[in-house]
Order: C-alpha cells, then structure tokens, then sequence
C-alpha cells in the first residue's frame, strides 16, 4: 500500500534536491537511470516541453555527485557505487535572447566559465569549443574520474530564431562544433545526454556526435518523462479524492513514444490537483503561433491532423529550412504515436491528438488564426453549443452562413476551389473540436467530399462536405453546400 499522507506539488520545480529535501511528490525514474548507464555512455532524448526533461538531468547531475542521501528509498540506490564521485559539466540553454547574432557564444562562455571558477580552474581559451573541451580533459585530471555531459535543451538556440532564419543557421552551425567536442573527448568522458524538445537531423547538428543513442522512439523509455497510470494511482493517491479518474484520462493521458504505457504530461496533471478543475494547463503555457502559421502556409486542414501518417526518419528530422509539419506536431507534443505498421521493413506511424486538452485547444487555435474575429469567433462558438442541445436545425443552417461569412474575404478571392473547399471545412471542423465535442471525419470519395460525424447528447449528427462552382462574370465562385442529417 502507498503512502496515502499527502505532500507537496512541485508545480516547476526542476531541482532533485529540492524536491527529495522539502517532501514534495516524486515520481522515482531512477529505474530508467541505471538502465541507461548499463546499456551505454551517450544518449540522446526528445520530449514536448514541461515533460520534466530539466528535472531528470538534475537526478543525473545528483547521482554523478554521489549525494547519496538525496537517493535513499529510490530505486538506483543500492546499485550504485557511492564511494565515486565523478565530475559534471551541465550545460542549460533554456533561458537568454538567442535570436541576438553572436549571443549564443557569450552564453556558452559565461556558463563554462562558471563551472571552471566553481572547480578551482583558470580558463585559457576565448573560445567555446576549445574552453569547452580544456575544461573536461583538466577536470578529469583534477578529479581523477572522468567526466558527465549533460545538456538541457539543447535545440533551443535554433527554435528561439527559427524567425531570423539566418541567425537560426549560424546557431546551428555553432552548436554542431560544440558538441562535436564531446565525441572528440571521448577519452576523458564517462556519460553524456543531451534533451529538448526537436530532432535536428544527423547531417546537421549531430554529425560531429554520431555516436549518440537515439531512444526518443525506444519503447524501453517511453515511460522516462511524464507520469504512468500506475503513477497516478500509487504516488498521487491521495490527491485523487473528488475527481473522476475517467475524465483525467480522457483530459490529458494519451502521449505516447511506442511503450506499452501511454504517460501524462506532468505539468497538467500537478496543475489538476492544484486547481480540481479541468483545463488546458500545458497548452496555455506555450502559445502555437510558428506552428499555426506552418499548418496554414502549408495548407495542412484541420480535418487531416487526426489521421497523419510519417516514416520514423520524417518524426526524427527537423532543420531551419526543412519542416515538415508531421514532425513540428509530433515533436512539440501536440500530435502523438496513435499506432505503427510496417510496410517493406519500414516503420510508419499514425499520428492523432493525445487527449481532450490537445484536440480542443489546438483547435481554437486555429480558427483564432483563420477567422480573425475573436468578438464574432466566441459568439458563432456559444450558439453552436446551445443549438445543437436543443436539436435546432433552421438555427444551425443560419449560423452555418455565420462560418462563412467569418472566413476573411480577401482569403477565398485570391484562392483555387480546391484550397477553398479545405479551408471551409478546416473552419467548420475546428468550430465543432474547440467545443470539445466527439467528432469523426472521413473521405467518401477522391472527389472532396468530406462525411464528419459529431456525437453529442445520445444523437448523433451527420454533416456532408460538397463545394459546388457556380460560373458568374467569367470567375469561378465557391459555394459551399453543407448537408446534415440526425441521427437518435
């Protein structure tokens, strides 16, 4: 039986010591530790943000220390050598100006400084690489041990200025020498990992490491970030009085790297049992506007982000000038492994919404973007939700005008049928996922129309997608017919 006695939330808290010190809830991951130290010495782990990804690198950073007491009760701690203490060399970009050119640099300096003043070693070098590797071959000497690597968001230089492209690539560029270091101090050094949130492809930023272990997709560590269903039940026990253990499932469970477990973004969950209300937590904290303009840029509907499908090298490439939108969603955590088939001994992945949070808020996202009229946007949205609980077809058949008479007019005068027609129905879809509601979409025929089905109340409604051209003044004009049908 678990400890039923409740204990702090660590809401952000991204410190091992603090959270084992001041009797906060923790999720024991040490497992996944010695696992990885057993397996090999260089490994590489991509997460959507608040995954805790910062927080296991601290256990990382603890455990090399050999802060033994902060391990008592854990997992790894009886099988694992207390009387060595290696040296760490952690570096951390998640906080700067990294769309500044030349910052990136400053940064890295004043970090590895820092940890050479902390160890007693006067810096030679002016710059990163060199300082960098002097630093790990003179603490490995000076110790006696040699030394753990471990760098948190790694990417984050690149993905802050993915909007100065330029800036972008010289960040990426001056990473790859600096953690070609790494591989090229192989001698003096006994671990390393690196996490964020992208997979920059091999050619790029890795080329220099190619001796990293990749286990993203490694259904050994799915479960090495975010909390299990068995988490919730045991560790969090006592927090779950007053909630309805089916709706937390239903809200926020469903991200998945292959396992067996599909996990929990922890942030949501701790927010929950804060709060007892349930709400887009994680969504909230990061705002989609580079993603939204991809998917709209790149004509991806709304309609197809349920039912995406990408090779394992597509989910695990990622570079300033080359994104495809499977892997941004997968990566930023707003698409997740939904199943896996092989096809000539490659493996593909189906990618759909993890859970409620995602589907809906993803979805209001994007009709912000695409109708432009927030005042107009809340009203259409309430009136959808009470017409369809009072079954009202007319008053549907109005506000169906209302979507798209909300569609900015410039956007269809400028477009083909074709891109209209996905347009439209990527309006008329989003309205009906931002409410929350249970929704299937299928493609009837190769000719564009789309069947979306909505069940809501015990009915069960049928909506048909048909853009019909209408001739007028040599120009062709869209005319969007839209039949439903109700089902009880």
């Amino acid at each position: 039986m678990h400890n039923m006695t409740k204990r702090r939330l660590p809401i952000g808290i991204q410190t091992f010591r603090k959270i084992r010190e001041e009797s906060y809830y923790y999720v024991d991951k040490t497992a996944h530790i010695q696992r990885l130290i057993d397996e090999g010495s260089h490994f590489f782990l991509s997460r959507p943000r608040r995954f805790g990804k910062s927080l296991f690198l601290d256990t990382l950073k603890e455990l090399f220390e050999g802060n033994e007491p902060l391990f008592e009760g854990l997992h790894i701690h009886d099988y694992w050598d207390w009387q060595i203490r290696y040296p760490v060399v952690r570096l951390s970009f998640g906080k700067g100006n990294f769309k500044e050119a030349e910052y990136l640099h400053a940064n890295v300096m004043a970090q590895l400084h820092t940890i050479a003043e902390e160890a007693g070693i006067a810096p030679r070098y002016d710059t990163a690489p060199e300082c960098f590797s002097d630093l790990i071959r003179v603490l490995h000497r000076q110790v006696g041990q040699r030394v753990a690597v471990l760098i948190d968001e790694y990417d984050k230089p690149i993905l802050d200025a993915l909007e100065v492209p330029e800036v972008a690539r010289a960040n990426r560029d001056f990473l790859r020498g600096l953690y070609a270091t790494i591989k090229d101090s192989d001698a003096h050094v006994k671990f390393t990992f690196l996490t964020g949130v992208s997979k920059f492809s091999k050619v790029h930023i890795f080329s220099g490491l190619n001796n990293l272990i990749d286990i993203t997709l490694d259904p050994d560590y799915s479960a090495i970030c975010g909390y299990t269903e068995t988490d919730l039940d045991t560790v969090f026990a006592p927090e779950l009085p007053g909630l309805d253990r089916e709706e937390i499932r239903d809200w926020y469970n469903g991200y998945s790297w292959r396992g067996q477990e599909k996990v929990y973004n922890p942030f949501d969950i701790l927010l929950l049992f804060r709060r007892h209300s349930f709400d887009a937590y994680w969504f909230e904290t990061g705002t989609p506007t580079f993603l939204i303009e991809t998917l709209f840029n790149r004509r991806v509907s709304s309609l197809k982000l349920d039912e995406m499908i990408g090779s394992s090298d597509l989910l695990s490439t990622f570079d300033v000038d080359d994104i495809a939108p499977e892997a941004l969603l997968f990566q930023t955590g707003y698409l997740t492994i939904t199943g896996e088939e092989n096809l000539g001994g490659k493996s593909f992945y189906r990618l759909g919404y993890p859970n409620r949070e995602v589907r809906q808020s993803l979805n209001e996202s994007l009709l912000d973007y695409l109708v432009k009229d927030s005042t107009r946007l809340m009203a259409n949205s309430v009136q959808l939700y009470r017409l369809l609980e009072a079954n009202d077809f007319a008053g549907m058949e109005t506000l169906f005008h209302a979507f798209y008479a909300s569609i900015p007019y410039d956007w269809y005068t400028n477009n083909d049928i074709a891109n209209f027609e996905g347009y439209y129905a990527s309006v008329f879809y989003s309205y009906f996922a931002g409410l929350g509601l249970n929704i299937t979409v299928e493609d009837s025929s190769s000719h564009g129309r789309v069947d979306m089905t909505v069940h809501f109340n015990d009915n069960i409604y049928l909506f048909e997608f048909k853009v019909v051209e209408l001739a007028s003044e040599g120009a062709a004009m869209a005319q969007l017919q839209v039949w439903t049908s109700l089902f009880t």
